[in-house]
């Protein structure tokens, strides 16, 4: 800090300089900043079991709303499924400690590995990483997908944080968002065909289907509109499952030999990227092709 110091100059005038002043602090400032810090005693502690892999899963809210607002196809619109698996590559991207993800419709789950001790394994902090990245990247990349298409307002996206001790667990959660999928895109696919080739009001469609098994929907779709519902996309039938894998990629490199010229050539390399994967992760063969996803259990 700074005082007053009066000084006298030539002529008798008289004036005042600064010069610095040494001030000596007392404990009260610093007693001041921790006498607030109680607070922090109403914090939860919600540190993720150790040993567990960490699920946190996305799904879009009120998006039937949002769906049509924004005329979404029916029974299902690959603008907005590409959009949904480019998001949630965004997401699993930015900690490489996600080691696999799954997504259908308006949702997707992000596995963290066992080991990771990302944020602390702090619940919170992961769930609000996960919605907040995703989110940003569904509005940020709406263009890439839907083009001169406006974005009307922000979607919203709510999560949870669950954990699996064991492979079995995560195999077995993963196989009931899977089966999930296909229950209700096998009902959305024979709905709308009777509501858009049968000429049914939605009222009627939801009657016809009224304690129906899923033999009966595809008897409709087969003998009703010659519609293998076998031969459906993949995507819609089994969601996507984004992994972690060593991918091939050509560029272009410049080569330049003593005394000759430099010229340009295409060379393949291979770098670790995430690819994605429209399979069934039920069975056991995706998980055999696979082997590096699951961790040890006697870890």
């Amino acid at each position: 800090m700074f005082g007053p110091v009066l000084c006298r100059l030539p002529g008798g005038i008289k004036t005042r300089i600064l010069r610095p002043v040494a001030r000596v602090f007392t404990s009260s400032s610093r007693m001041a900043k921790s006498k607030f810090e109680y607070v922090r005693n109403f914090e939860t502690d919600d540190t993720c079991l150790k040993n567990c892999y960490i699920v946190v899963r996305l799904d879009g809210r009120n998006f039937h709303k949002f769906a049509e607002q924004h005329n979404f196809l029916k029974p299902n619109d690959d603008r907005a499924l590409g959009l949904m698996t480019c998001s949630a590559r965004s997401v699993m991207e930015d900690p490489d400690d996600i080691i696999i993800s799954y997504g259908q419709s308006d949702e997707f789950s992000f596995v963290f590995k066992r080991t990771s001790n990302w944020f602390k394994r702090r619940a919170s902090k992961l769930m609000t990483h996960v919605a907040s990245q995703f989110s940003s990247s569904y509005v940020f990349y709406w263009k890439d997908y839907f083009g001169d298409q406006p974005l009307l307002y922000p979607p919203g996206f709510d999560g949870r944080v669950v954990l699996y001790p064991s492979n079995r667990n995560l195999r077995g959660y993963l196989s009931w968002r899977q089966a999930d999928c296909h229950v209700n895109n096998l009902y959305n696919t024979v709905f709308w065909t009777l509501v858009q080739k049968g000429g049914l009001t939605t009222t009627q469609a939801e009657d016809r289907l009224k304690g129906t098994l899923a033999s009966d929907k595809n008897e409709i779709m087969f003998f009703e509109f010659d519609i293998n519902y076998n031969k459906e996309p993949l995507v819609h039938r089994k969601g996507t499952t984004l992994i972690w894998e060593k991918l091939e990629e050509t560029v272009t490199k410049s080569v330049k030999l003593p005394n000759e010229a430099g010229e340009e050539v295409l060379v393949t390399r291979t770098r670790r990227g995430v690819s994605a994967h429209h399979c069934d992760v039920i069975g056991n063969q995706f998980w055999e092709e696979h082997p590096n996803i699951l961790e040890d259990d006697n870890c």
